[in-house]
């Protein structure tokens, strides 16, 4: 997806994003306005994540990529392996003024979000509160979704079958943790549909083809706001993480998108994002910023906070590619 910034030319700044209604607020935001600032075009396109996309961008040589957004096992993992060029923190008013989750060597912090189980009020009229309903197809008879893959995946069927949030890393690096949440994972495989992209569970939900899925809490209150549905979260045993601006390894357009990244970063821009989409901001004067109401829903509430859990990324890192491997096999039975 390329917005009408201006003609595409072949090195025109190219930033990248999650699509949906996320990536609709950001254009409003940050991709139009900095383009009318700059007087110079930015093109966006949308990716699915993977760090894999990313490094074979890199390796095949000048890549097509310049600003990236990415989930921190990506953001992780590319930084050791060398695939992101370094921040200028100068250029941010320096890291005292992020949370410290969203600092790093090759990384800015861009939003702070939730996964979470969400379903739609109008069709659902018993409200589910926890994974272990989500699991319940006596109850909640008929289709569910999740995350194809396992990251979420293996955390939610632990706490489906009884891990408190607060262990359930601990019970997935111990002995038989991983055998133990594939097992659960095994009760509702008929039931399942596996979504990729954040738009996919808001159609799920909105064509009536599951009861329950798993979806980013911005989504949910994007869609509220636009369409008036009445999709509903719950907010004890989600996961937190941070997501990262990057800039690929060799952009031609490094220092362009560095100016970007500051642009977007500034907390008069930033504060405006959770009028469009309840996302946290990890910049400490944009998120002192947003108004009580709108901070109620963003997950860096602290009633939202209370019996969630932040996402693990060195147990990631260590297991992501044997995990995926496994989770493709048991898919594919």
């Amino acid at each position: 997806m390329l917005s009408a910034f201006g003609a595409a030319s072949a090195r025109d700044l190219t930033v990248v994003s999650w699509g949906g209604n996320y990536q609709d607020a950001q254009r409003k935001i940050y991709f139009k306005p900095f383009a009318d600032k700059t007087g110079k075009p930015v093109l966006d396109e949308s990716w699915d994540g993977g760090v894999g996309v990313v490094q074979a961008k890199v390796k095949a040589g000048v890549p097509n990529w310049d600003a990236v957004q990415v989930e921190a096992d990506e953001l992780a993992i590319g930084c050791a392996d060398g695939i992101y060029e370094k921040i200028d923190w100068a250029k941010l008013g320096g890291k005292d003024k992020f949370l410290d989750s969203a600092v790093s060597d090759c990384g800015v912090g861009a939003i702070v979000w939730s996964t979470m189980l969400s379903y739609d009020s109008d069709k659902l009229k018993t409200a589910p509160t926890s994974w272990a309903d989500f699991w319940d197809t006596k109850k909640f008879p008929g289709k569910r979704a999740l995350r194809r893959g396992p990251k979420y995946a293996l955390e939610f069927a632990l706490m489906a079958d009884g891990v408190a949030a607060k262990d359930v890393y601990a019970t997935l690096r111990a002995a038989g943790g991983v055998d133990r949440a594939f097992k659960k994972l095994d009760e509702i495989k008929g039931d399942m549909i596996w979504w990729e992209s954040g738009a996919q569970p808001l159609q799920l939900l909105k064509s009536g083809q599951v009861v329950m899925t798993s979806a980013y809490n911005g989504r949910i209150s994007g869609i509220n706001k636009t369409e008036g549905t009445k999709f509903k979260t719950v907010w004890p045993g989600s996961i937190y993480a941070v997501d990262s601006w990057v800039i690929l390894k060799g952009s031609p357009n490094k220092d362009a998108a560095m100016d970007f990244i500051a642009f977007a970063s500034l907390p008069e821009n930033q504060s405006k994002l959770p009028q469009d989409i309840a996302y946290g901001l990890p910049n400490k004067a944009a998120a002192a910023a947003v108004p009580a109401d709108l901070a109620a829903d963003l997950p860096t509430s602290p009633a939202n906070l209370s019996g969630a859990i932040s996402i693990d990324i060195d147990f990631w890192n260590d297991n992501i590619e044997d995990l995926t491997k496994r989770f493709n096999a048991w898919l594919g039975k």
